[in-house]
């Protein structure tokens, strides 16, 4: 219970600073309008000849720089470096100190109102992920012993049973054991189209139970759903930075202490050189020191990227750092593991011939109730095929015997019974019947599996693992982006240019090992550049590892969630060349961003120095181009 309460008192600090982040942007709003207030007064009285009136201009300089001072001064000690922020202070007392109390006023002014509207902008690209912390569940309807009790979700067990009611969140991933009903999954896959859940059919923490009551076997406790993971992702992605983000944070230390070394000589050399008087070049250059900060630059990349990363968690990808989402736009080719990842990973029948001398319905059955006692793939699609499509009561065999890597012996009614590999039925199992089907299968790819009765071959079964609906508009849509793509797997040539032909990917290399593949990465990033992976398993961690940008399916195995760089929640592949075109239209805006902030500064300065521009119209110029730049970055939030 401890653990419990632990988790509860968790979430409730974490709503309570997300209230105080909330909070910040109207108190920085009303404290800037507090000061806009005071600097009318000090104006208007400054206006009547009251000496008092600077009283009121220094209170607009406490109430309004506040939140900015302390944000530069606090940054400035830990970081050890001067920044923008320490800028627009000694630009603000500089034009005190010279006497133009109204113009350093109206700076801070227009900075503290500049300040909150970047805070609420900032936080405008966080509310993706608050939205969905909002929509999780906190109670749910447990069955016990028979009765059903409200209980917290992290009292929530493995095993438990829990009721759902129509119009209800699910609290927890769980399957279905009991009812049917429609489930919205928007909240999770971004799609809008709610989808129909069956018996055994799974549901995930945060969907809407649409129109039937459910009850639900809980198999990942809170901490561990999707969900969760989603959020905590996302929540790691937006504490990351790009590398351009962090070149331009190192690049903002060396311009200020540049800005700093020539508003020092600007003090002085217009004085002896232009003739300037000491008024003049004082404040001519405290306007230098405020346009030529880089507000703007700074923030031209990050609320992009944000915005880009919550975007993407809205639309069921998952961006692990600012990083790979940039990283993305630079791809050249994008190679693929086959089995889960451009097919669905299960074998199904495709293709069944039987002897003439028997029906369908006399072999199936008992080749079912053989195949029922084996784990392997291939058998157990051939039970899930004739369970589908006939009405049969399995039987037990009287007796059994796996051949490891061949196929299963089976007594039944006191008849052998043998099926595998056809070398393991008979030597010439190819040649009883059929044969040119079989031959025909399996250069499609499929695996053929021989059924044989008192050693008389029977039947032929070909299975294969079916490629995924969305696959083949998946690598259509990669090769519209300019993408070259590759299938990497550890079938056979034949089943590999099977798959190929059938994806049209541009190539693939079979019989890899996971060492293999990730030689094969190199070697495709010494042809192409930089390569993304997409797969699904341990054998594709290696790789995932390797490539520039690793892609996981959200369904697959733990090891390939955790080494991944990018996570597809529903196995949707067409979601890649959406997440391209997300980094790319990002890389786009950044670029707009960082022109027009550069072009801004260099315009204000020049003005400056031909003393055509005053220190308010080079306030607004300023912070209106940051304001500006953060609002074409909050494009991305767009759909």
């Amino acid at each position: 219970m401890s653990s419990q309460y632990l988790l509860i008192e968790q979430r409730e600090r974490r709503e309570l600073r997300s209230h105080f982040k909330k909070m910040i942007p109207h108190i920085e709003l009303i404290t800037a309008l507090c000061s806009g207030g005071l600097i009318l007064i000090g104006w208007i009285l400054d206006r009547m000849d009251v000496p008092s009136s600077f009283i009121f201009f220094v209170l607009a300089f406490i109430i309004g720089g506040f939140f900015k001072a302390k944000e530069g001064i606090k940054d400035t000690i830990q970081d050890r470096e001067l920044n923008v922020e320490m800028l627009m202070i000694f630009a603000a007392i500089g034009s005190a100190l010279i006497g133009y109390w109204t113009e350093g006023a109206i700076l801070i002014f227009i900075f503290a109102i500049s300040g909150a509207l970047e805070t609420y902008t900032m936080n405008k690209s966080h509310a993706e992920i608050s939205a969905l912390m909002d929509i999780q569940p906190q109670q749910a309807l447990r069955i016990n012993k028979g009765v059903e009790e409200t209980v917290h979700i992290t009292a929530l067990l493995v095993g438990d049973h829990i009721v759902i009611k129509p119009g209800e969140r699910v609290p927890a991933d769980g399957k279905i054991i009991k009812g049917q009903t429609t489930i919205d999954e928007s909240a999770i896959t971004g799609e809008a189209i709610p989808v129909t859940k069956l018996n055994h059919d799974e549901v995930f923490a945060g969907t809407v139970n649409m129109n039937g009551s459910i009850i639900v076997e809980i198999t990942k406790e809170a901490h561990e759903t999707l969900f969760q993971k989603i959020i905590e992702l996302v929540q790691t992605a937006q504490s990351e930075k790009s590398p351009s983000q962090l070149f331009i944070e190192r690049f903002e230390g060396t311009y200020v202490k540049v800005v700093l070394l020539v508003v020092l000589l600007m003090m002085f050399l217009p004085y002896y050189v232009l003739g300037w008087s000491w008024t003049d070049t004082f404040y001519r250059a405290m306007v230098l020191l405020v346009v030529a900060s880089p507000c703007a630059l700074v923030a031209s990349i990050m609320p992009a990227t944000l915005s880009a990363i919550s975007t993407g968690a809205k639309r069921g990808i998952l961006f692990k750092g600012g990083v790979h989402l940039e990283n993305l736009a630079h791809l050249k080719a994008i190679a693929f593991d086959k089995t889960g990842t451009l097919t669905q990973g299960k074998p199904v029948v495709t293709n069944i011939t039987i002897h003439p001398d028997y029906a369908e319905e006399d072999i199936l059955p008992i080749v079912a109730s053989i195949e029922n006692q084996s784990n392997h793939p291939l058998a157990q699609a051939i039970v899930r095929y004739v369970k589908e499509n006939n009405q049969v009561q399995l039987i037990t065999p009287d007796l059994l015997e796996d051949v490891s890597g061949w196929g299963v012996k089976a007594i039944v009614n006191g008849q052998k019974w043998k099926i595998g590999k056809a070398d393991f039925i008979k030597k010439d199992a190819r040649g009883e019947f059929g044969v040119s089907d079989c031959e025909t299968w399996s250069s499609e790819g499929k695996s053929i599996v021989y059924v044989a009765k008192e050693s008389k071959v029977v039947a032929c079964i070909a299975l294969k693992d079916i490629i995924r609906n969305e696959t083949i508009d998946a690598i259509k849509m990669l090769r519209t982006n300019g993408i070259y793509t590759v299938m990497l797997t550890g079938d056979s040539g034949k089943t590999a240019r099977a798959i190929a032909e059938e994806t049209s990917v541009d190539e693939y290399i079979a019989d890899c090992l996971p060492e293999i593949k990730v030689a094969e990465l190199k070697k495709l990033m010494v042809r192409y550049g930089p390569i993304g992976m997409v797969g699904d398993g341990i054998n594709d961690a290696p790789a995932l590892a390797t490539a520039n940008v690793g892609i996981a399916m959200g369904e697959g195995t733990d090891v390939a969630l955790e080494t991944a760089d990018i996570i597809l929640i529903k196995n949707d592949l067409p979601k890649i060349a959406e997440a391209i075109r997300l980094s790319k239209r990002m890389q786009k805006i950044v670029k707009q961003n960082i022109i027009f902030s550069i072009g801004v500064i260099f315009l204000l300065i020049i003005s400056n120095f031909l003393q055509v521009l005053d220190l308010p119209i080079g306030v607004i110029g300023h912070e209106g181009s940051t304001i500006l730049v953060i609002l074409n970055g909050l494009r991305m939030l767009k759909n």
